[in-house]
């Protein structure tokens, strides 16, 4: 996923978070949920880092585990196995983890919804695709599709799918999801500062042994190699979505790979979307939601929101930002 964004690191080794301990960086790329996640923690020494590190990756082998749709054996598969047949009890993690999803499905007027894994693609960003989808197509392809076809029945644990062809998915959730539960284990193992990176799903705790914080830097939308701002980030998480990563033309017109849930149709006006939120589970839901719901409605939804800032990127490739964003631009 190309980003808006670009992390500093700091120096390989850092110093002083008191005067009597030395503190190293230990850094490492891990491939996990179809991504490459780089992990990176301060740690008293290399050996203690490289532990807390795998047993990060092991926290979110974990998750993918319980919310793989690809993995027959996992929850999530059960729930789509018995879409339309009966409700299947699950774990209260995952149980939660839906529960959340169907309310930011809410808040987002269905912009956001594990659902759209139901949609019968007529769009295909493959290079496969011969011709504009008709109306009917379209139609057709989003028939299973929507959050309120999920019952939950919380003193049950149970999740039932109303519709035999409707399917979960937490691909615009999953990554973020684990990335906060990974921070959390580490935090609980007393690890004082880090960065977890999942392809653009970011988070962060603690500072630089300077005290600096850690920076994000904002590239130009027509140079992804050039900072026209810097942004530091607190105990803080963030995630960008690209409209064009994927996209097909028909008539000189461009349409990326990000589909409206509720009309089937590629989202159009803005391009790419920045999120800066406490959770990276909320960060990677808004990005989409906010791609879907356009400059207008998806700037006015984050202004609304406590805590949350965000990004945008327009289809003329000017930045737009938040109320409560200010950016340290480069001179």
């Amino acid at each position: 996923m190309r980003t808006l964004i670009s992390l500093l690191f700091g120096f390989l080794v850092i110093v002083g978070y008191s005067q009597e301990k030395k503190y190293v960086t230990v850094k490492k790329k891990i491939p996990i949920m179809g991504e490459t996640f780089d992990i990176t923690v301060v740690a008293i020494n290399e050996e203690l880092g490289y532990i807390n590190i795998d047993e990060a990756a092991a926290e979110i082998q974990r998750i993918e585990k319980l919310i793989s749709s690809w993995d027959k054996d996992s929850e999530t598969s059960k729930i789509n196995t018995n879409a339309g047949v009966k409700p299947v009890k699950v774990s209260a993690e995952l149980f939660t983890l839906i529960e959340r999803s169907k309310q930011i499905s809410e808040l987002t007027d269905g912009a956001f919804d594990i659902t759209y894994a139901s949609i019968n693609e007529v769009w295909k960003f493959n290079g496969s695709m011969q011709h504009f989808p008709t109306s009917d197509e379209v139609k057709k392809s989003i028939v299973n599709v929507g959050y309120k076809n999920i019952i939950l029945d919380k003193d049950k644990l149970t999740v039932y799918l109303k519709n035999k062809g409707t399917r979960i998915s937490f691909g615009a959730i999953g990554k973020g999801y684990a990335v906060d539960k990974a921070k959390s284990l580490l935090v609980s193992k007393q690890v004082i500062a880090g960065v977890i990176n999942a392809g653009g799903d970011i988070t962060t705790w603690g500072t630089k042994a300077s005290g600096e914080k850690w920076l994000l830097g904002v590239s130009n939308p027509l140079s992804n190699y050039k900072i026209v701002a810097w942004l530091p980030i607190v105990e803080s998480s963030v995630t960008t979505s690209d409209v064009y990563e994927k996209y097909v033309i028909f008539k000189g017109k461009k349409y990326g790979h990000i589909i409206d849930p509720r009309t089937g149709y590629p989202v159009q006006g803005v391009k790419k979307v920045t999120i800066f939120a406490k959770s990276a589970e909320l960060c990677d839901a808004l990005t989409t939601a906010v791609l879907v719901l356009g400059l207008k409605k998806g700037s006015s939804l984050i202004n609304q929101l406590g805590g949350t800032e965000a990004i945008l990127v327009d289809d003329k490739n000017q930045i737009h930002k938040t109320n409560g964003l200010i950016l340290d631009k480069v001179n």
